[in-house]
């Protein structure tokens, strides 16, 4: 149960937020609904990637994301 990563709706639109992995190297937190999303962390192995999760999740949670205005 410490696994669990609480995730809080998208500071853009509220939509839901996503965890993403890439490749099995990065992972980041994507919007379901706009696409704003969290840098890529990158991650070499199960221990790091589960920190890596953590990490995404909080920029996240914190509001710290990219988003793409229509058009670019």
């Amino acid at each position: 149960m410490g696994d669990y990563i609480v995730l809080e709706e998208c500071p853009c639109c509220r939509g839901t937020g996503l965890i993403v992995h890439e490749g099995g190297w990065s992972v980041q937190v994507e919007c379901a609904d706009c696409g704003s999303h969290t840098v890529f962390v990158e991650y070499q192995n199960d221990a790091e990637k589960k920190e890596a999760e953590q990490k995404v999740a909080m920029l996240w949670n914190i509001g710290k994301v990219i988003k793409a205005n229509i058009g670019e």
